[in-house]
């Protein structure tokens, strides 16, 4: 015989005080019950220690307070259920199979029984991996996880790459009919599961609005975002004490400097343009002119956008102030120049120093700049090649160290208002700005030679001269 029975989740601790104080905790929530009838008692001691059917919870309440007290006690565990306390596992005759868990609040629990003649296939929005040394199957479509308790739940969900009904899954030795059913009910409920109409089609991909964003995407935006997931979000400093925090500054190897021209700030302020007029001027330009761009040019436009203006200690952190925003001040941005063209530089790849402004070659001209010029071209639609492509990196742990669940997502925020503003400072001084939306990063790995975990390239700019009419 297959049941569905609830537990309380693993982190939810009963204190049962002296008199009719009862108090049952999470990590994030304490509820404080007070002159509960006893069999209502005894059934939530139970769901604390055990995995029962609803028909057993009920027992020692009827036994005790009699039938009277059952809408209170459906009260109360709808409320553990909204709370994201309560789980559901499927029990067969001998061992335990699955358990959905919540991994969100409020939750809804809303069992979607599964029809024994029709056919089901895996959401393509799930995926599988292994979390606390279980095995885990979660989607950004839901707010629970499945934890496999038993190999034959991996087996079941690799049958159901392809639509299969309920007896398709009973060729797994030890699955019956009703346990089929039940697991895919398990899984329709946790939203893992599309059905398939009878048409043979698919019913999530009839879905227009799902059919146009990819797995990785709607992940990404669920995993970086609250409210479909429990990890802790923000800043945790998950590795304070255990990891060295990086510097503010990154160390710079290279024999060859070239010092910056430095604008004066003061002229600056009393010449440059409106911002109003810069904002409704500001566009792409893809085509560079015959002119390079001049090293001063390159000098005032680094020194404008990115140039750090101070270094200090910020809570656990060593911390910068740069003319663009970043989240806890982090500023783990960091400009590579790949010089096509340009007026006293020689072309070549070489690392900006926000703190001193200066450029450290990295490497003269070879096939792998000539591959990044290239790629950038190919973005833009041109065949001409760019005069100079900044290439933005992340040093991740910048972030990470500090930031829990949203590190990434913070860096591709940083990317978009860094574009902004070397957008602004290319107009205001009459250069050709645009961004470009992607790169070839494992390219960069190899141009440069570092690893491709500690920093990588997250976005691409290229700049040059005007093109005249």
């Amino acid at each position: 015989m297959t049941n569905l029975v609830l537990s309380f989740k693993k982190d939810i601790f009963l204190d049962e005080r002296a008199g009719d104080e009862f108090v049952l905790r999470s990590p994030t929530v304490t509820v404080d019950l007070k002159h509960l009838p006893v069999g209502i008692k005894a059934a939530i001691a139970i769901l604390a220690t055990e995995e029962v059917t609803e028909e057993e919870l009920c027992h020692p309440i009827l036994i005790t307070d009699g039938n009277s007290a059952l809408p209170q006690f459906y009260y109360y565990l709808q409320q553990f259920i909204t709370l994201g306390w309560i789980c559901h596992t499927i029990r067969a005759d001998d061992f335990s199979l699955a358990t959905l868990v919540p991994i969100a609040t409020p939750y809804q629990f809303e069992f979607s029984k599964a029809a024994p003649d029709r056919k089901y296939v895996l959401s393509r929005f799930v995926y599988c991996h292994q979390n606390h040394e279980q095995f885990v199957i979660e989607s950004p479509l839901s707010h629970a996880k499945v934890v496999f308790r038993d190999w034959r739940s991996a087996a079941m969900v690799n049958l159901l790459a392809q639509p299969q009904d309920c007896c398709a899954l009973t060729e797994i030795p030890g699955i019956s009919v009703d346990t089929a059913q039940m697991f895919l009910s398990l899984l329709l409920s946790g939203k893992m599961l599309s059905e398939i109409d009878e048409n043979g089609k698919i019913l999530e991909e009839e879905n227009e609005t799902l059919a146009q964003w990819e797995f990785h995407d709607l992940l990404f935006h669920s995993r970086s975002r609250s409210g479909r997931h429990s990890n802790p979000v923000g800043k945790t400093y998950r590795f304070l004490g255990k990891i060295q925090p990086l510097s503010a500054v990154k160390t710079q190897k290279a024999n060859e400097i070239i010092e910056l021209y430095k604008p004066n700030l003061q002229k600056l302020l009393e010449a440059d343009v409106p911002l109003t007029q810069v904002l409704e001027q500001r566009k792409s330009v893809r085509l560079h002119g015959d002119k390079p761009i001049s090293a001063t040019q390159l000098g005032e436009f680094l020194y404008r956008c990115a140039r750090i203006k101070a270094i200090g200690q910020k809570e656990y952190i060593e911390c910068s102030t740069r003319p663009y925003p970043s989240g806890g001040a982090c500023y783990e941005l960091e400009l590579y120049i790949v010089v096509n063209t340009c007026e006293s530089i020689p072309s070549g790849l070489y690392h900006y120093c926000p703190q001193n402004h200066q450029l450290a070659k990295i490497a003269a001209r070879n096939g792998y700049i000539e591959a990044l010029l290239k790629n950038a071209s190919q973005a833009t639609g041109e065949s001409c090649l760019p005069q100079i492509l900044i290439i933005l990196t992340a040093r991740f742990a910048r972030v990470s160290w500090a930031y829990e669940s949203i590190a990434y997502s913070l860096i591709l925020k940083h990317v978009g208002v860094l574009y902004q503003t070397m957008y602004l400072v290319a107009t205001v001084m009459d250069l050709a700005p645009c961004a470009l939306g992607q790169s070839n990063s494992d390219l960069f790995a190899m141009a440069t030679g570092i690893d491709y975990y500690s920093e990588s390239s997250v976005g691409e700019f290229i700049l040059g001269t005007i093109k005249s009419v």
